[in-house]
């Protein structure tokens, strides 16, 4: 099932309590707490309204489609709006607002996390926002406690309050990126476009920013926050200046729950140690572990069966004590091969190819065109807007991780379109193909196709695609007469972008 992201997000409604022989508990103190937005305490909350530019993959060399939307932020330091990354994404312009003064006050993006969906943004003119009080941050909420989610839902302009009960604390899915998890927290809760990025709070602190939930058709009241270990691991990461991202293992587990095989493994029947089902060989373990390898801890914290361990006083994913760690940290690793326990030192880095595979932003679309032939990297991205049919393309982008394609091929280079021309009319029906040689010049990424193409020794340019059997051939000196034509033909302005140097 698939989680969608809420430029607008979601509004928490507190489920009708079961009947029970047991006396109602009493109130919590959220549950008492009046919101009174004249004393400006929630001032700090504001509403942000963004014009955004979507990149086009189909005609990279076009500005995109302008689009718009809106969120929440809230105040966590001077002129400091924290809010969602998606509710940011390729905008082109961001204007905040506070429930006491309805002037727009353009803003900006300081920085921008893609992979856990957390963004920083500042007022051009803060001197507006001086006198406001920040949240402060609380911590990780206790299941069946009752929370309150604050922002600026769809159906009226001024900030609106609702209410929830934490149901669930696990390591889930990100939906922006589509192919990254983190720690998550789930709560009962409706959806209501506009609260994306707004503060979820408990006795009067942050703890959490609401960011997603699940269509109505698969789930009723069920949203997700995200919580305040994964916000504060982004704040600190952007502490120097820049963001590095997560760091990951790049490795998968496989839960050990069959005697037999705990004992063919050679480990003790105490439901500790998780079996390593896959390794990425340029990943932070990946000159270290192998498959059939078994997990015992990480930082001395004991690996259980299924991959959990307690950390903080909570059962988590392992994956989450690598969370917490930022590129060159090191992590201590215990594990069992063959038998023989052994132990080693981990630096920590993040694994690249994994990005590919998930929905990239603020960035423009990649390419070369050359005689009408355009050549685009293979991201997912790419993947959507072309809506890629053919067999091979699909084959690399699937597997690219568990068939380890991107040792070879770190960045596919796809023929997307062929612009129609009397020299090249003929190349058409070859379009969405991934290119594996120019002049043979393997090509393993977008920079290896200018370096082919510039190669002027053979009067004829072939280009071999991959699963095709026939070569594509251009006459060298046609295809060149032939470019500028194309170039005014389709008011291409430039033909070749290959991303900020």
């Amino acid at each position: 099932m698939n989680i969608r992201t809420l430029l607008p997000f979601l509004a928490l409604a507190l489920l009708p309590s079961a009947l029970s022989a047991q006396p109602a508990p009493p109130p919590s103190p959220t549950a008492n707490q009046a919101i009174d937005t004249a004393s400006g305490a929630w001032e700090g909350i504001v509403n942000i309204d963004v014009s955004v530019l979507v990149p086009d993959y189909r005609e990279p060399w076009n500005a995109g489609q302008p689009s718009g939307g809106s969120g929440t932020g809230f105040l966590i330091g001077k002129n400091r709006f924290l809010t969602n990354a998606h509710v940011v994404s390729n905008a082109t312009r961001i204007l905040i607002r506070t429930t006491n003064d309805p002037e727009p006050h353009p803003a900006r993006i300081v920085h921008i996390a893609h992979d856990c969906d957390l963004a920083l943004i500042e007022a051009e003119d803060g001197k507006h926002f001086e006198k406001l009080k920040p949240l402060d941050f609380g911590g990780i909420p206790q299941l069946n406690t009752e929370v309150i989610a604050i922002g600026y839902p769809i159906g009226g302009d001024r900030i609106s309050v609702t209410r929830g009960v934490v149901s669930r604390i696990d390591f889930r899915p990100y939906s922006h990126t589509s192919v990254d998890s983190h720690l998550a927290i789930q709560v009962d809760a409706a959806i209501n476009p506009g609260n994306s990025g707004g503060p979820v709070m408990q006795e009067g602190k942050v703890v959490g920013v609401a960011f997603q939930g699940f269509s109505g058709r698969v789930a009723q009241n069920v949203g997700y926050m995200i919580p305040v270990p994964v916000i504060k691991r982004f704040l600190k990461d952007i502490e120097d200046g820049r963001y590095d991202h997560y760091v990951d293992l790049a490795a998968s587990d496989f839960p050990i729950e069959n005697p037999a095989q705990a004992k063919a493994l050679g480990i003790s029947n105490d439901g500790v140690g998780v079996m390593v089902g896959d390794v990425e060989p340029q990943g932070s373990v990946g000159d270290l572990l192998k498959i059939g390898d078994v997990i015992l801890s990480i930082d001395d914290n004991p690996v259980m069966n299924n991959g959990l361990v307690r950390f903080e006083g909570e059962l988590m994913d392992m994956n989450e004590i690598v969370e917490r760690k930022f590129a060159g940290d090191t992590i201590k690793l215990k594990y069992l091969r063959g038998g023989k326990k052994q132990e080693a030192t981990v630096t920590l880095k993040r694994f690249d190819p994994y990005v590919r595979l998930g929905a990239q932003y603020n960035q423009r679309p990649r390419y070369i065109v050359n005689a009408g032939l355009v050549f685009q990297p293979l991201d997912r991205n790419l993947m959507d807007a072309h809506q890629m049919r053919d067999d091979t393309v699909n084959y690399v982008f699937d597997n690219f991780l568990t068939d380890k394609l991107y040792v070879e091929r770190p960045e596919p280079v796809v023929l997307t379109n062929v612009l129609p021309d009397e020299v090249n009319t003929w190349i058409t029906p070859y379009a969405h193909s991934v290119v594996d040689e120019i002049n043979g010049v393997k090509i393993r990424s977008l920079k290896d196709v200018q370096t082919a193409l510039a190669k002027k020794d053979k009067p004829f340019i072939e280009i071999t695609l991959l699963e095709k059997n026939r070569p594509l051939v251009l006459k060298r000196e046609l295809a060149e007469a032939a470019h500028k034509r194309i170039m005014e033909t389709y008011n291409i302005l430039e033909d070749t972008y290959l991303g900020d140097e």
